[in-house]
Parts: C-alpha cells; sequence; structure tokens
C-alpha cells in the first residue's frame, strides 16, 4: 500500500499534524507501529503535498522513510463533517496540531473525534494543568483547553487520555517569551511572579517518547490525565543553571505580578504578555518531576541544564532556538 493512500485499514492510528510535536511522536511512534503490524498515518495540510517548501520536501521524506501514510486535510477550509467522515476510519487519533486554525481548532477537533466514533483520543493538550487554571484565567486559548476536557468529560464513548507536559523547554529561551535574553547590552534573566515560583518543561522528543510509551501501555490508560516533565524549575533555579552553564554573569529582573497585569493592559493584544502573565500565577503551571509518568517508570529526560549544554548556540550567538 503506498504511503499516500486514503485506503487504510480499520485499527489504525493517525497523528494530525507534522509540525516539530507531530514529528516527534512520529519518530517514536511509528518503530513500535511496525513492529506491532499496526497500521500508522499523519494529516497534513494539502498545500504542503502540492508545493512543498524545503522543510516541508525533506518532512516528508522522512515520513516515507518511517512508512507512515500521509493524508491530506486542510483543517482551515474543511467542513467538521468531512473530517468527522476521515477520523471514522481510525480507532486511534493523536492531535498535534496546535491552533493551526484559530480560536475554536481544538473544540472542532474534539467535536469532529467524538461524532466520527474515535474508540480513543489523545487531544492537544500538551500544555499546562487546564483543571487546576479552570476558565477565565484571561487566556482565550486555556480556556478553550479547559473546555476541551470538559468536552471530553461529558461522554463515555470515546476513550481519551491527557497527556500533560507544561511548556516546551525551548520557550525558557524565547526571545519574544523574554525569560532568558542574550545580548550585546548585557545578559538578563526575568522571573515571573517570583523567584520562588515554578514551571514545568518538556521537550518535544521527550514528549514523543512518552506519548508513545503511555499509548502502547498494557493495560491500556484510560480517561486520565498523564503528567509528564523534562524538568521542573524556579525561576531562579533557571537563572542559577543559565549561569552555570555559559560561566558568565545574569542580571536578575523580576516581573511582579502588578507589572506584568499593567504591560498587559497597555497592550491588550500581546500574546506574549498574556503568557508572562499566565506563567507568573504559578498554579496549573507545574508539578513535581518525582510524581511524573516518565519519573515513577525510569524513563530519563532531559533537564534544563542538559538542554542548554546541548544547544550552546543559543547563548554563544544569542540566536533563537532551533529546536527543543
Amino acid at each position: 500500500m503506498s504511503p499516500h493512500s486514503n485506503e487504510l485499514p480499520r485499527g489504525a492510528t493517525l497523528v494530525l499534524g507534522a509540525g516539530e510535536l507531530g514529528m516527534a511522536v512520529l519518530r517514536h511512534l511509528a518503530p513500535r507501529c511496525q513492529a506491532l503490524a499496526r497500521p500508522l498515518a499523519v494529516l497534513v495540510s494539502p498545500r504542503s503535498l502540492q508545493a512543498p517548501d524545503p522543510a516541508q520536501a525533506r518532512t516528508q521524506a522522512q515520513l516515507r522513510a518511517m512508512g507512515v501514510r500521509v493524508l491530506p486535510f486542510d483543517l482551515l477550509e474543511g467542513s467538521g463533517a468531512e473530517l468527522t467522515a476521515l477520523l471514522r476510519t481510525f480507532d486511534t487519533v493523536v492531535n498535534c496540531t496546535g491552533f493551526v486554525a484559530g480560536p475554536g481548532t481544538q473544540s472542532g477537533i474534539t467535536g469532529a473525534v467524538l461524532a466520527a466514533g474515535v474508540r480513543r483520543y489523545f487531544p492537544w493538550q500538551f500544555g499546562v494543568d487546564y483543571d487546576v487554571v479552570g476558565m477565565g484565567s484571561g487566556q482565550p486559548v486555556f480556556d478553550e483547553q479547559y473546555a476541551v476536557r470538559q468536552q471530553l468529560r461529558a461522554q463515555s464513548a470515546t476513550e481519551w487520555v491527557i497527556v500533560s507536559t507544561g511548556m516546551f523547554t525551548s520557550f525558557l529561551f524565547e526571545p519574544a517569551f523574554g525569560l532568558v535574553a542574550f545580548g550585546k547590552d548585557g545578559d538578563v534573566v526575568r522571573g515571573l511572579g517570583s523567584w520562588e515560583t515554578r514551571l514545568t518543561v518538556t521537550t518535544p522528543d521527550d514528549i514523543g517518547r512518552l506519548t508513545t510509551a503511555i499509548l502502547l501501555e498494557t493495560p491500556a490508560i484510560r480517561n486520565q490525565v498523564v503528567y509528564v516533565a523534562s524538568d521542573t524549575v524556579s525561576y531562579g533555579q533557571l537563572a542559577a543553571i543559565v549561569e552555570d552553564v555559559t560561566g558568565r554573569p545574569f542580571r536578575r529582573e523580576l516581573l511582579t505580578p502588578q507589572r506584568l497585569a499593567a504591560d498587559l493592559a497597555s497592550h491588550p493584544g500581546d500574546g506574549m504578555a498574556r503568557y508572562r502573565v499566565a506563567f507568573a500565577r504559578g498554579e496549573g503551571m507545574w508539578w513535581d518531576k518525582e510524581s511524573t509518568y516518565n519519573a515513577r517508570r525510569g524513563i530519563p529526560t532531559v533537564d534544563v541544564r542538559s538542554w542548554l549544554q546541548a544547544h550552546g548556540g543559543v547563548w554563544q550567538s544569542g540566536e533563537a532556538p532551533a529546536c527543543a
């Protein structure tokens, strides 16, 4: 059967999206599915197949090499009914899309999954603990993610597994987020809320490895939130790690909740300002690494120190991280 065939046997697994996280999942899941003789497919944008840019062409070559079947579907323009019809073929769906089609993407995909009668669903919940955050956090994306959990819990036909991962590790060093700044005018580490406030981070590769293990675990994990973590650190610990790894001093700047709220009020359309407010709150943004799925099973992960050591270009050049 061709990797681009639309004819898939029942019992297949579908990954939605072949971006950074989708590919991380596929790299770990594909060999396991091959060994178990389980069909595996990925949903991608039709435009990425019709006129791929160099990065998309490389991704497609990797997918072919892994034996993953590629299915085109436009989540932005396709209807819910069309998506439902496509999903009916699949036993398990792992959603790695993010909010590619804007607000409502995740509630719409979840609705299509439930309407299709998919047996098992891993929603796009690879982030913070939305049960703790709840509604009304000031983050519309967080509100939608909380609503998705309510969608899933309100039914019993489709089993679901939520993998809570915290922030991508690389986002700690994202210039636009502004936590760690490397620059000609001096290096800065900023704390959000307080230096004792903590946050959990996980690399996409660790997410791919752990999601695969969770998906294939026997007896099967059902209707649960599973917590994973590459690392959990306070902002003060982050500052100490950055100084130790780089071997140079950093100015420390604490952004209090009051200052962050004022910044957001001055720039209400600034998505990063909203994220800084959210991650200053602490609650729902972290969990003890010792209590996670990976720690309980002795699965090694890449902590912040190891990630920064492996990505020296981030602090030597001051450029944004190329990968997570």
